[in-house]
Parts: structure tokens; sequence; C-alpha cells
């Protein structure tokens, strides 16, 4: 029987297992069936009337309320379209690749002089939590108060998704964020998304969505630059490989999203009694999709276990998720890896990790080192 711990340390062998006797199994240590084949996980996250995410155990909605991520059919599209042009990858290069790649520098710049440093803390959270306020429009708000913000609610939601009670500290951190919208709201400017988002939703809407983007915002791409960073640096020979050929980077960050998905599982609920392969799944059913066993399926990626950064179908990994919920921040996302990995490879010169210090992934829905400690320099 699989445990919620086995989950969170090393899924890999026990989801490689499922996949290959039951792809749809009843897991009693979740309530719920989870989905390991990449063709059955695009099959649910394609069905959005079969395979909901509007039900009051999403666990998310429980911190923020009803929002783009908890809904579907017109709600989801009336919450989500107020946000989706920002996004879009030609918006998304002409308004934030020089930002990011001053505020990349701008955190580098502060390890100048030192040899060792935390590179999850110090440099991919803050990187990602400024980006997504800039994003948003957050003007004035500090970003130890992002960061802490986050914190609070992703803690909240691991204590919900592990069948704990969340605690105060993540719904005052939501407090504290949907505070922080109305004033930008308020204050009114003109460069604010929040602003023009505004006009079409109600500060309760606005402020869920705003949470949502901000909390997944920072911790797909904090977990996105962590995760690439700590396979190269335990790939000292792909690592080199890249060095020789920056070009690869673009499929380094796709190979390690299918390695190590920052979200690793995303929930559904049957509408509905359905057949999925050889389970009969009930209606209200929680169906749990596994990305990270998707994304290791070797009917699409041959040795999936293994990091290859030239393997040439590494974009069809379903980090993202995929359907109507696809993540609306993936090209931001992107672009802030691809800046940050570059940088720190290009500045930090002997980067390795630190022998004394050492990580490893683990996570139960998300996953990234705690901390990646690295050295530089002689």
């Amino acid at each position: 029987m699989i445990t919620l711990a086995q989950l969170a340390e090393d899924p890999h062998p026990h989801l490689a297992r499922l996949r290959g006797t039951a792809p749809v199994a009843w897991l009693p240590a979740l309530g719920g069936w989870m989905v390991t084949s990449r063709a059955l996980a695009l099959a649910v996250m394609r069905d959005a009337e079969t395979f909901t995410v509007d039900d009051p155990r999403f666990t998310t909605a429980q911190i923020t309320g009803p929002s783009m991520l908890s809904l579907d059919g017109p709600e989801h599209a009336r919450h989500r379209e107020p946000f989706t042009d920002p996004f879009r990858p030609a918006a998304v290069h002409g308004s934030f690749a020089d930002a990011v790649q001053q505020e990349t520098d701008r955190l580098l710049d502060g390890l100048e002089g030192r040899q060792e440093a935390e590179l999850r803390r110090e440099f991919a959270g803050p990187l990602a939590a400024t980006t997504m306020a800039r994003a948003l429009g957050l003007d004035g708000v500090p970003v130890a108060h992002v960061l802490r913000w986050y914190e609070a609610i992703v803690h909240a939601v691991h204590q919900l998704t592990e069948g704990r009670p969340a605690g105060a500290e993540g719904p005052a951190a939501y407090a504290a964020l949907r505070a922080a919208v109305a004033g930008t709201v308020d204050a009114g400017s003109p460069r604010s998304l929040l602003v023009t988002a505004a006009r079409n939703l109600e500060l309760p809407d606005l402020a869920a969505n705003a949470a949502v983007l901000l909390f997944g915002g920072i911790e797909t791409t904090e977990a996105m630059i962590i995760n690439l960073l700590f396979h190269l640096l335990h790939a000292p020979r792909q690592l080199t490989e890249l060095r020789a050929e920056p070009a690869l980077l673009d499929n380094a960050v796709e190979e390690s999203l299918r390695l190590e998905p920052a979200a690793a599982v995303v929930d559904r609920y049957a509408t509905r009694d359905v057949r999925l392969a050889d389970a009969e799944i009930h209606k209200g059913d929680l169906v749990t999709v596994s990305l990270a066993a998707a994304n290791r399926d070797p009917d699409v990626f041959p040795d999936p276990d293994r990091f290859d950064l030239r393997r040439p179908n590494s974009r069809q990994q379903l980090a993202f998720a995929h359907g109507p919920h696809y993540c609306l921040g993936a090209h931001l996302a992107r672009l802030e890896t691809r800046s940050a990995v570059r940088s720190c490879l290009d500045r930090l010169d002997g980067l390795r990790p630190d022998p004394d210090r050492p990580a490893a992934v683990r996570g139960l829905v998300f996953r990234k080192p705690p901390a990646l400690w690295v050295r530089w320099g002689r």
C-alpha cells in the first residue's frame, strides 16, 4: 500500500509500478483515484465536464475562495479572461524580459564576494516574487511580505492535502494579500493588471485570482529554477555539455520540467459515474492526475528516469497541466528560468553542490529541494 510519505519522498518507483499494473488505481492514502499514464492524464484534464475542479474539497479554494483555478465552464472563463493577454508569449517578452534580467543581475550582485549561498531563498524565490508582484502591479508591497504570504498559503494547502487543518497562518496571509489588492485598486495605477481586471471582477473574485496567480507564479517558477539547477549540478557531464552549447538551455528547461514538475499532481472530481481504463469511478470521487507519473511514461519518454538534455520530445511534458486549466503563466515562468539559470552559470564560476549540505527533491504536491546550497570559486 502506497503511503503519502512515499509519494512525498520518492514517488517515482511507486508511480511506475502503478502505471504498469493499474494506470487508474484507488489509493486509500489519498481517498481517491490516481491516474499515472500520460494518455489518461490528458483525457482527464481535457474533459472538464466529467472531471471538474469545481468542488468544495478543492484545497486552494478553501483558503482563497473561488477563482480561475477552482471553477469550470463560463465562470472559469469569466475569472480567467481579464488576466490572459499580459501572459501571452509576445506580451511576456516585451513586458518582462529586461526587467527579469535586471532583477536576476541585482540578486546575483548581492552574492558578490561570497563563495556559497542557498539559492532557493536568496535567489529563486525573490526573483519569482518580484516578477509576479510586478506582473500584477502590486506597487509598494515589499517582496518580503509577498514571500511570507506565499509560504503561508502553500503551507496551508499542504496541510489540507495531507488531511490536516489548514491552521491560521494561511487565511491570515490571504487576508493581508486581499487588503493589498484592495489598496492597489484604490490607488488606480494604469500600469496595474489588477486595476484593469477590476473593471470585470469584484474585489472577492479579484483577490482570489490574484492569490492564485501570485501563489502559482512564485511556486512554479521558484521550483523550475531550483529543480533545473539541481539536475544540472548533479549531472556534471550534462552541465559541461550545456556550457559548451548554450542553445541547449531551452530543452534543458523542458527536460527538467518533465523529470520533476513543480506541481506533481492536479485534482479533479467526477461529475458522473464513468469508466476510465479498468476503473469504475463514481460520481463525486476524487481523481488525482499524477503529472509526475505522466511525465515519466515510458510509452512516450524512453528511459524516462534519465535527465537528457537532447531528448527530442521533452516539450511534451505536462508540468503546466493541460486543457482549460493550462498554466496561464507558463511563458513567464520559462523566461525567468532561462534568465536565472543562464546568469548563474555565467556569473558563479565553478558552481557546484555544497557537499556538506546535500539537497534532495521532495514534496507531495509541490516538488523541489527545500534548500539548494551551492559553492563556487576555488
